[in-house]
């Protein structure tokens, strides 16, 4: 890497995905010019970058008490909730699974195929809404996240919540969360 310079992603993989296919994964934005973040030029293939970490605690509990779990993802921040998810799937651990995941428009939106594949075979409940754009294809839902949608999401108030997202999403989030009676403490954010 020519730059110095250093910037945070989440990884967007399972360490069991690590394990077996031998690479961490990370959802990475890149601008107009292919460029990512703001000090960095394109990438390249076969290109070495250098990586630190993990670091952070917005991670599943290796024995949660819980046995609901709802996820809230906005734009790239479905990253490192995808990879709790896979992680949640590969250990098998029991609970309902639940995701909620806005993005800016419906092409913005990063492995919803995959997503829609574990909705289809019963794994995850998947409530998916573009804040704006899209034509009469787009499916999904409209408009910023409201109390209704989470509240379609939300079975027990012993829930286990995890939110990642841009910076206004993980502020007003965690309010609707509370008036939907899930306690502060069941409440996780990772701020970006």
């Amino acid at each position: 890497m020519a730059s110095a310079a250093t910037s945070p992603y989440s990884i967007a993989s399972a360490p069991e995905d690590t394990v077996t296919q031998r690479y961490i994964e990370f959802l990475v934005k890149v601008d107009a010019h292919e460029r990512w973040g703001e000090h960095f030029e394109p990438l390249h293939r076969g290109q070495e970058i250098r990586v630190h970490g993990p670091r952070g605690r917005f991670t599943f509990p290796d024995q949660p008490d819980e046995r609901a779990f709802l996820f809230i993802a906005g734009g790239t921040g479905i990253a490192p909730i995808r990879g709790m998810l896979r992680h949640a799937r590969s250990i098998r651990q029991p609970g309902s699974y639940a995701l909620l995941y806005s993005a800016r428009t419906p092409d913005d939106f990063a492995y919803l195929p995959e997503l829609r594949g574990m909705a289809r075979r019963g794994e995850l409940r998947l409530i998916a809404t573009a804040t704006r754009g899209g034509d009469a294809r787009w499916k999904g839902g409209r408009g910023r996240i409201a109390v209704a949608q989470l509240a379609a999401l939300i079975d027990d108030p012993a829930t286990l919540c995890f939110v990642c997202g841009p910076a206004a999403m993980v502020d007003d989030v965690p309010a609707i969360l509370r008036e939907l009676g899930i306690d502060r403490s069941r409440i996780r954010l990772e701020e970006w």
